[in-house]
């Protein structure tokens, strides 16, 4: 996807103030605006500026947005990074997404607000705002409450969350200063994660959100947990699906074999005529839970090669002497 230079399409300098923001937006709109506007591209020039908008006016989206530097040039070939949205902390509503919670004993909410001034929400925006900004990520929640609570994500390996741990996590909290001007401020959280977490869940650390005004009581800060792709499992919910390499003939004799879980290896029996892609589930070999998830073991059968004399004459006598036509079994 191209990058998309969010302050030349509105025509202000990125030090530009959220005043001067808002009216380069209002006065291009007053041009553009496809029901009035005589300009041929008005009606996509206009979206190109609400998308433009969306971003700038809100402090939290665009100091995410200059996090990625000054050095990126519009119609440039563009990927956001890997850890996008990783550290930063907003405010606004959570559990926008169902996550279940689990309190910690004190953390907050995501959300960006709907936009005035005609631009709001996802809209019909490009690809390059849907992946900075979009429902998948952290930037997407849409706002909601008093903006007291804050929210952050939490990345941890399929481990950690098999097993819990504690992490010490620096946050970036977007803020806006006298001027208008947005700024970073860093601080620091440490939050315990507890056994069989899962993806999506919310930790409730209270009273850590935004700061109290006046006598008021501080919000709290949810970090949604992300557990990462894992080299082997696949997580869904609280189980977890490993595919398992056989040997041919260890699937059509069955065979003992040693199978790595989250808790360790355990021993696993292979029943006979066993299909490559057929699934053996080990019971409760799952994240921990109430219920405990199970693990499914997806086996492939996986053919030795063809790549010496012998091997290539057992695989002739196999040809001639088994009545076997692969197409012609049933389905299975």
């Amino acid at each position: 996807m191209e990058f998309r230079d969010y302050y030349k399409v509105l025509g202000v300098e990125r030090a530009a103030t959220a005043d001067q923001i808002k009216a380069a937006y209002r006065r291009l709109a007053r041009k553009f605006h496809p029901d009035v506007s005589k300009e041929p591209n008005a009606e996509a020039r206009f979206k190109e500026m609400q998308e433009a908008y969306e971003v700038l006016k809100d402090p939290e989206k665009r100091a995410a947005y200059d996090e990625l530097g000054a050095n990126w040039k519009a119609g440039e070939q563009f990927r956001p990074p890997p850890d996008w949205g990783s550290g930063f902390e907003f405010s606004g509503g959570a559990g926008r997404r169902g996550g279940a919670r689990f309190r910690a004993g004190r953390a907050g909410r995501s959300g960006t607000g709907a936009a005035p001034d005609g631009a709001s929400g996802e809209q019909d925006f490009s690809d390059f705002f849907s992946s900075l900004f979009g429902g998948g990520t952290p930037f997407g929640r849409g706002g909601g409450g008093a903006g007291r609570d804050h929210h952050a994500r939490v990345g941890i390996d399929l481990e950690e969350a098999y097993r819990g741990t504690t992490r010490t996590l620096e946050l970036r909290r977007p803020e806006v200063k006298p001027d208008g001007s947005v700024q970073l401020r860093t601080h620091t959280v440490r939050v315990t994660i507890p056994p069989g977490v899962t993806e999506g869940q919310l930790i409730r650390l209270a009273g850590q959100g935004a700061p109290a005004g006046g006598a008021g009581q501080a919000g709290d800060l949810y970090l949604e947990v992300h557990v990462q792709p894992h080299r082997l499992f696949q997580l869904e919910g609280r189980d977890v699906t490993l595919t398992f390499p056989v040997a041919p003939w260890e699937a059509a004799l069955g065979a003992s074999v040693t199978v790595p879980t989250l808790g360790g290896s355990v021993d696993m029996h292979i029943p006979a005529g066993t299909q490559s892609g057929q699934k053996l589930r080990l019971r409760g070999r799952g994240l921990p839970g109430a219920p405990a998830g199970d693990q499914y073991v997806q086996l492939k059968v996986v053919l030795p090669p063809a790549n010496s004399p012998q091997a290539k004459a057992l695989y002739e006598e196999m040809r001639s002497k088994l009545d076997f036509d692969p197409r012609g079994q049933p389905a299975r």
